[in-house]
C-alpha cells in the first residue's frame, strides 16, 4: 500500500433502499477495485472505500451520476477512514440506528424487464402476477418499518424458493435483496371469489375473470394500495349498475387501459400527457376525450375529459391484456368511505356492488390512493397526490421543527416535518365519518413510526368543527398552534415555489373559517409566512339553508339574485325561477332577510354555483364541486367579452357581485347559449383580478402572485389569469408538487406553525 492507497466513508441518506442501491454499489466498486463493505442502515446507505484517489473520486462521481432509476439520493456526506485492509467487495447486513431518516421509495409501476418476464412462455414467472425487481413493485404499502428489509414488510408471511433465494442473494441479480422477491412456487397468489365469499373452483382465476367482466360483471380487484372496483368501460349497462350499487351517481370514474394506443382510441394524448401516462408513478392523467369514442357515456357524463391510466401491475396486464379497450377503475369503497385493503373488509363492505372478487393474500399495510393529475397552463398539476409519490418529501427553504400539520376536512392529508423535508400522506379523503377518521388517525401513527417523527408542535384549521382540529385540540404535551384556512393554501405555494413574503396571494375556493367567523373563500390576501392582512374579497351573501346551499346550488342563486335586485328578482323571466315553487322562494326570502340559517359567505366556489344555477346548469350537485366544474366544462374558451365588475373600499377591496350577476341576468333573459355566458364569466374574472392585483401593487409594491385554493383547478382561470398577470409584468407563483385544494393545506399549516413557533 502506498500513500495513494485511502479510505472514505461514504453517508448516503435519501430512497436508497429497496431500489437497487446496494448492488449498484458492488458492482461500481468492482468495476474500480474498490475494496470494503456497504450496509443498510436507519439513516440510509453506509459504505467504507478503500482504493487509490484517482479511484475514489471516480467512484463518488459515478455514485450520483448513474444510480438506479429508483433511487433518490437528498444528501451525501464523505469521511476520511483509516484503512482497514479489506481484501474485497462486500455487502453486509443492515444495521439499526437510533436514528431513522432514510426515505422509503413509493409503490412504482411494473418494471419493462419484468413485463418482458411475465409474458415469456419460457420464463419461470411466465404470467405470475406479483412478478417484481429492485426497479419496480409494491414499496410503501406494504411495509411497516425500517430498515426496509423483508420482515418488515407484509412479505415476511413468504419464504423464498430456492431458485428466488439465489437471486436475492446474488449481488449480480437484478432481484438482488427485492423484499417483495416471490414466484409461483412461494409467493403470494390470486383467487376468485363470488360475493357470498364461496371460492371458485378454478386453475385459471384471472382468465375466469376476463370472461366475467366481459360478460358485464363487476369484479372487486385487490391491486398495490387498495381495491378496484372493475368493469368494462364499454359497457353503459355494467357502468351504470357500478354507479347505482356504489352510489355514485355522476362523479367521474376512473379508467385504465393496457398502453397509450388503446387509450387514443377514446383520448387525446398530447406530449407531455403520454409522458406522465408511461411515468412509474402511473398517475390517473385527466385527456380530452376524443369524438366520436367507443367508452361508455356514463363514465365521464357532462365532461370534456377522461381520467385515465395505464395498466402499473402484473396482474392489471394480465387482465388488460385480452382486448380490452379500457376498464373502469373506480376505488373499492361506498361513497366518502376510504378504500378497501383488506380482504375481510373487502366482503364485508363490497359485497353489495361486486359480483365477484379478484383477490390475494399479500397484504396491504396501508391504503392509498390512485394519484391525478392534469396538465395545464404549462405544468404538471396535482388533484391528488397519493400512489407512486407518497411518501417522497416536498423540500422547504430551512430546517424546522418537528410538527405534525392536520390538515383541512374536505381532501384531507397530513404533514409531518423533519428538518427541512414535509413529508405529506397520500389522500385520507373527507373527514365526515368514523371510517375516515380512523384512517386518518391511522395514517399519523404509521407514518409518525416509519418517519421516526414526534411532533413538537400540532398546527390545525381554524374551523372548530373540524375532525382534524378536534383531533389536534385533544393532544397533549404539545404546543398548538391554529392556522387560517386561507393564509394555509397561500402558505402551501409559498413553501413548494420556496418562498419567503410578503406576496400577494389569491386564495380560492368553496370554504374556509375566516377570522370573522365567516365563510371566506373569495380572498386576496398580502401574506407572509407568519401573518396576513385581506387586501381584498368578494362581498359577503347569504347562504340559505347553510350547507344545503352547497349541495344545492339554486338556494346559492336565491341569494344572488336578492342581493342584485332585491324583491324583483321574483319578476325576472328566468327558466330557474319557474322551476321552483314560489313559496318555496319566498321561504328563502324569508331566511335571508332574517338571518335565518343564512351564514353569510365571500366564497368564490359559491359564485360558481350561482352562476351555474341561473343559467341552467345545475340545481343540486352530488359530489363537491360539480356545478363549478360543469360550468367551465361548458364555457367558450375563445369568449373575450366581460360583464361589468365593481369594488368599493371597505376591509380593503369588497367586490361586489351585482354587477356580474345582472349581466348574466341579462344576457339570460335576451337567449345568450350558456356557454357565452360561462366564457364571459370566466373572462370576467380575469380581468377582474389582474385589475385588483395591479391596484394593490400600486400600493403596497409587490410583484409577486401566488395562486392557490380549489378554484384554481378551472383551467381557464388558471391559464387566463396567469397570462394577464404575465402580461402586466407579476411573477406568478402556482402549485406543481402539491394539489391547489385542500389536499396541498397541510404543508401550508406545517411551514406557517413553523414560522409562529420560532
Amino acid at each position: 500500500m502506498n500513500d495513494n492507497y485511502i479510505a472514505r466513508r461514504v453517508e448516503v441518506n435519501g430512497i436508497v433502499q429497496g431500489v437497487g442501491f446496494r448492488p449498484f454499489i458492488y458492482q461500481l466498486a468492482n468495476k474500480y477495485t474498490i475494496k470494503g463493505a456497504v450496509a443498510n442502515t436507519s439513516s440510509g446507505v453506509s459504505i467504507h472505500i478503500e482504493g487509490t484517489k484517482k479511484d475514489i473520486e471516480y467512484f463518488c462521481r459515478d455514485l450520483t451520476d448513474k444510480r438506479p432509476p429508483l433511487a433518490h439520493i437528498v444528501e451525501i456526506f464523505l469521511y476520511d477512514e483509516a484503512l482497514n485492509h479489506y481484501m474485497d467487495f462486500t455487502i453486509e447486513d443492515s444495521r439499526g440506528q437510533s436514528v431513522m431518516t432514510t426515505l422509503i421509495s413509493p409503490d412504482v409501476s411494473v418494471c419493462d424487464d419484468c413485463l418482458k418476464e411475465l409474458f415469456d412462455p419460457n420464463d419461470h414467472r411466465f404470467q405470475y402476477p406479483f412478478i417484481n425487481c429492485t426497479n419496480c413493485g409494491p414499496r410503501y404499502t406494504i411495509i411497516n418499518d425500517v430498515p426496509y428489509d423483508r420482515p418488515k414488510t407484509s412479505m415476511k408471511h413468504f419464504i423464498m424458493c430456492s431458485v428466488c433465494q439465489d437471486e436475492y442473494d446474488d449481488p449480480d441479480n437484478r432481484r438482488f435483496h427485492a423484499q417483495p422477491n416471490a414466484c409461483q412456487k412461494c409467493g403470494p397468489h390470486v383467487a376468485l371469489y363470488d360475493n357470498t365469499r364461496r371460492k371458485i373452483k378454478t386453475l385459471a382465476p384471472i382468465k375466469m375473470a376476463v370472461t366475467l367482466l366481459k360478460s358485464g360483471h363487476i369484479v372487486a380487484i385487490k391491486g398495490l394500495g387498495g381495491i378496484h372496483l372493475a368493469a368494462n368501460a364499454e359497457n353503459n349497462d355494467a357502468v351504470k349498475t357500478l354507479r347505482k350499487r356504489k352510489h355514485r351517481e355522476e362523479k367521474p370514474l376512473a379508467i385504465m387501459s393496457y398502453d397509450v394506443a388503446s387509450v387514443r382510441k377514446y383520448a387525446i394524448v398530447e406530449k407531455e400527457e403520454e409522458k406522465l401516462l408511461h411515468s412509474h408513478q402511473r398517475p390517473i392523467v385527466l385527456l380530452k376525450k376524443k369524438e366520436p369514442h367507443p367508452i361508455a357515456e356514463e363514465v365521464s357524463p357532462r365532461n370534456r375529459y377522461f381520467g385515465t391510466m395505464l395498466a402499473y401491475t402484473p396482474l392489471h396486464y394480465l387482465l388488460l391484456k385480452n382486448d380490452f379497450t379500457a376498464l373502469v377503475m373506480t376505488s373499492g369503497n361506498l361513497s366518502e368511505e376510504p378504500i378497501a385493503i383488506d380482504n375481510e373488509d373487502a366482503f364485508k363492505r363490497l359485497s353489495p356492488i361486486a359480483d365477484y372478487f379478484l383477490m390475494h393474500d399479500r397484504d396491504i399495510y396501508l391504503r392509498s390512493d390512485d394519484s391525478i393529475v392534469r396538465s395545464t397552463a404549462g405544468s404538471t398539476r396535482f388533484i391528488r397526490r397519493s400512489r407512486g409519490y407518497i411518501p417522497m418529501p416536498i423540500f422547504i427553504d430551512k430546517k424546522v421543527p418537528p410538527i405534525l400539520a392536520c390538515g383541512a376536512e374536505l381532501k384531507n392529508t397530513v404533514c409531518l416535518t423533519k428538518g427541512n423535508q414535509a413529508f405529506i400522506s397520500q389522500h385520507i379523503g373527507d373527514l365526515e365519518n368514523l371510517a375516515s377518521y380512523d384512517f386518518f388517525q391511522l395514517t399519523i401513527q404509521h407514518m409518525k413510526r416509519i418517519l421516526d417523527i414526534n411532533p413538537e408542535i400540532i398546527a390545525f384549521d381554524l374551523h372548530p368543527d373540524y375532525l382534524s382540529t378536534q383531533y389536534a385540540q385533544e393532544q397533549h404535551n404539545v404546543q398548538k398552534i391554529q392556522v387560517q384556512h386561507h393564509h394555509a393554501h397561500i402558505v402551501s405555494a409559498m413553501a413548494e415555489n420556496l418562498l419567503d413574503g410578503p406576496v400577494i396571494g389569491l386564495a380560492f375556493d368553496g370554504t374556509g373559517f375566516g377570522t370573522d367567523r365567516t365563510i371566506w373563500g373569495g380572498e386576496i390576501l398580502v401574506t407572509q409566512l407568519d401573518k396576513f392582512s385581506r387586501a381584498a374579497h368578494f362581498s359577503y351573501i347569504p347562504m340559505p339553508g347553510s350547507t344545503a346551499a352547497i349541495r344545492e346550488p339554486w338556494r346559492m342563486a336565491v341569494g344572488y339574485l336578492y342581493n342584485a335586485f332585491g324583491e324583483d328578482f321574483f319578476d325576472l323571466d328566468l327558466p330557474l325561477l319557474k322551476e321552483i315553487d314560489h313559496k318555496t322562494l319566498k321561504i328563502m326570502v324569508e331566511m335571508i332577510s332574517k338571518n335565518l340559517n343564512s351564514p353569510k359567505t365571500s366564497s368564490l366556489g359559491r359564485l360558481f354555483d350561482g352562476i351555474a344555477a341561473i343559467v341552467g346548469i345545475r340545481k343540486q350537485v352530488v359530489f363537491e364541486g360539480q356545478a363549478a366544474m360543469e360550468l367551465e366544462m361548458l364555457a367558450g374558451e375563445k369568449e373575450s367579452a366581460i360583464y361589468d365588475y365593481e369594488w368599493v373600499r371597505e376591509d380593503g377591496f369588497k367586490i361586489r357581485t351585482s354587477p356580474i350577476i345582472s349581466g348574466v341576468v341579462k344576457d339570460m333573459i335576451q337567449g345568450i347559449h350558456p356557454s357565452v355566458i360561462s366564457g364571459k364569466f370566466h373572462q370576467t374574472l380575469i380581468r377582474l383580478f389582474a385589475h385588483l392585483c395591479e391596484i394593490i401593487r400600486t400600493e403596497s409594491g409587490l410583484k409577486r402572485v401566488v395562486l392557490s385554493g380549489g378554484v384554481f383547478q378551472n383551467s381557464i382561470l388558471l391559464t387566463g389569469l396567469i397570462r394577464a398577470l404575465e402580461e402586466k409584468n407579476f411573477q406568478v407563483y402556482t402549485h406543481a408538487k402539491v394539489p391547489t385544494n385542500d389536499g396541498g393545506i397541510c404543508l401550508g399549516q406545517a411551514r406557517i406553525a413553523a414560522e409562529l413557533a420560532r
